[in-house]
């Protein structure tokens, strides 16, 4: 389900992410809370009601939630009911929480990732919806112009380079030829992602072999078939993938082979190492778009952001058990050890 970007449009978000890599641990909330003041002119201590519509129970989705609502906290909105629903993978799940958030008469909306926000966007035309979590907004059919969104909609983008998580697999292994993508074909985001990580292969002297789960009883299958045929199984911000991790580690454990991700607390569950955004930090952002929003400004004013600060998470111990040894260079720079 890609859609084209423009390619400066790609160019840009790839060098501020990869800008981040070097950057290192700064929170991202920082051009966000430098944006005009939410509170200026507004009543903040009004009743506020939002709907949150997440598309699974995750860690790092959970911190999304919990960075936004700190984020409107912040800003000074004390008074605000949050209406939180959770849809845990199931499509027609989706569609029903945006019906019913479309009736709601609703403040705001926060979309939790790809499907429930487009779930949103579809029903309703009318209520400001900010999303976040959200790889690639325009192929989503969520917003036309990123720079002056044009309907209901902005928010936040998890977009991140796959080079850097690719790269991990020669760090690993410099003889490594193909890394193996765990996803879901019915995700936009990750289908944009592994078209990403084929063009980014290439260059690389890697080849990229898919295996697709539509729901995370299937995950543990995909993994399976991978085994034998590629050097390394890479994860890397699909919702379905995610949910069922510990089936994918259990995958590499007996296979001796290294798990790649793309968020940090993958890394924390059992992958040997990753790349990542803090995702509370992206959470605030869109806190900081909504504050905007409930103060009266026009959206259209609201350019849609990106994630910042990328950041590698090593696990020794994970990786011990997938038969590797990261090597020091890597230890030494990463953000995050577990």
């Amino acid at each position: 389900m890609l859609r084209a970007f423009k390619v400066t449009l790609l160019v840009a978000l790839m060098a501020v992410a990869l800008a981040g890599v070097i950057a290192g641990c700064g929170s991202s909330s920082s051009s966000s809370s430098s944006s005009p003041s939410a509170s200026a002119g507004a009543d903040t201590t009004r009743a506020i009601k939002i709907g949150i519509t997440q598309i699974v129970s995750h860690p790092a989705l959970d911190a999304a939630v919990e960075g936004f609502k700190a984020a409107l906290a912040e800003k000074g909105y004390s008074n605000v009911t949050y209406d939180m629903q959770n849809a845990e993978g199931d499509m027609a799940t989706t569609a029903s929480i945006a019906q019913k958030f479309a009736a709601d008469g609703l403040d705001l909306i926060l979309g939790v990732a790809t499907p429930t926000t487009q779930a949103v966007v579809k029903a309703d035309k009318t209520t400001p919806i900010v999303f976040t979590a959200v790889t690639d907004p325009v192929g989503a059919g969520l917003v036309t112009n990123p720079e002056a969104p044009e309907a209901n909609v902005t928010g936040v983008s998890d977009l991140q380079p796959v080079e850097p998580i690719l790269a991990l697999a020669k760090q690993f292994n410099p003889d490594a030829k193909s890394v193996g993508i765990v996803y879901n074909a019915g995700e936009s985001n990750s289908v944009y992602i592994v078209d990403a990580a084929k063009k980014a292969a290439g260059g690389m002297g890697l080849e990229i072999v898919e295996a697709t789960a539509s729901n995370s009883s299937e995950v543990q299958a995909a993994a399976k078939s991978l085994i034998g045929r590629v050097d390394a199984i890479a994860v890397i911000g699909d919702n379905t993938a995610v949910t069922a991790l510990e089936t994918i580690v259990k995958v590499c454990n007996e296979a001796k082979i290294p798990l790649l991700a793309g968020d940090t607390d993958s890394v924390k569950r059992g992958a040997a190492a990753g790349y990542g955004f803090d995702y509370k930090d992206l959470g605030m952002q869109a806190g900081y778009q909504a504050a905007l929003i409930l103060g009266g400004t026009p959206i259209k004013d609201i350019p849609v952001e990106y994630a910042k600060n990328l950041q590698l998470s090593v696990n020794e111990k994970a990786a011990a058990a997938q038969g590797v040894t990261i090597p020091a260079d890597l230890v030494a720079s990463a953000v995050n050890k577990f």
